[in-house]
């Protein structure tokens, strides 16, 4: 027989029985499932939170295996939100899990009505527009990452800059509808931009590799150690949230280096103007023409 209380025993000392019971009435909307928003909604369920929103898509393929905390051999073929949901109750029967699909971007103002915190586990930078967006309208905190091969985590509340204009996106002004594929790639090539500028990213990964995937000519690299850590990161800064715990995580957020035991934060403007200048030469010789 289940029982809530005996699940969470352990929990206490690092949260208090209040506390607890603010887990368990809390609410969190998870845009996409996959790789860290299904790592974050898996550590939701475990710390004890009763009420999650997730919307996904997809289903899960093979190539999700190496890093997706719910893709299984008998979960191939599946929708995300589906199996997520069964999991998620296997954790925890009591947990209220409600699936949106494809229309979840015309019910934002219901969705976010009464769940002020997002956890954005997608990779669609169109879709990602319009939830920042929307968010600052109705005063949502959006939780998300980088497009990086070290684990990382940004907390970007309503009167935060989004990342569209922290990034320098060609966004700006343009309704998500209207945003091109074109647009889309130059979105990505300024993150990774800012990911190579301000963490020691490149010194970890296959160089000409990345440059593959800069120019479009290679699936993004993930790695599940990163990737689930990323997602644990994130579920930590929503129960921060939701507990009224203040952390030093900001808008503009930081990498964690597992390899060099640290944290990499932002450089401070005149190491970042000298960085950006060769990143910009490597990510230009990465879009030329491939022979």
């Amino acid at each position: 027989m289940f029982d809530y209380d005996e699940m969470t025993g352990r929990n206490i000392g690092f949260v208090t029985p209040d506390e607890q019971r603010a887990l368990r009435d809390g609410r969190v909307f998870i845009c996409g499932v996959g790789g860290m928003g299904g790592a974050a909604a898996m550590a939701l369920a475990r710390a004890g939170i009763g009420n999650l929103v997730i919307a996904d898509l997809d289903v899960f393929e093979a190539s999700n295996l190496n890093r997706q905390v719910f893709a299984f051999d008998d979960t191939l073929g599946r929708p995300k939100t589906d199996v997520t949901r069964e999991r998620l109750a296997a954790i925890n029967p009591e947990i209220r899990v409600t699936t949106i699909g494809r229309d979840w971007p015309s019910r934002l103002d219901e969705l976010l009505a009464d769940r002020r915190i997002v956890i954005n586990g997608m990779d669609d930078v169109i879709a990602g527009v319009h939830l920042y967006r929307k968010a600052r309208d109705v005063g949502a905190t959006v939780i998300d990452a980088y497009t990086s091969p070290l684990p990382s985590v940004t907390v970007v509340r309503p009167d935060d800059p989004r990342p569209e204009e922290r990034l320098g996106f060609p966004t700006v002004g343009i309704a998500p509808e209207a945003i091109t594929p074109e647009t889309r790639d130059e979105c990505l090539r300024r993150e990774i931009e800012y990911v190579l500028v301000h963490s020691s990213s490149a010194e970890h990964i296959d160089l000409s590799i990345a440059a593959e995937v800069v120019a479009g000519r290679r699936s993004r690299m993930s790695f599940a150690p990163m990737v689930v850590t990323t997602g644990c990161l994130m579920a930590f800064e929503a129960i921060a949230l939701l507990l009224g715990r203040k952390t030093k995580t900001d808008f503009r957020g930081w990498f964690f280096n597992p390899r060099g035991a640290s944290v990499e934060r932002p450089h401070p403007l005149p190491v970042a103007w000298m960085r950006r200048r060769l990143v910009r030469q490597f990510m230009s010789r990465s879009l030329a023409p491939h022979v």
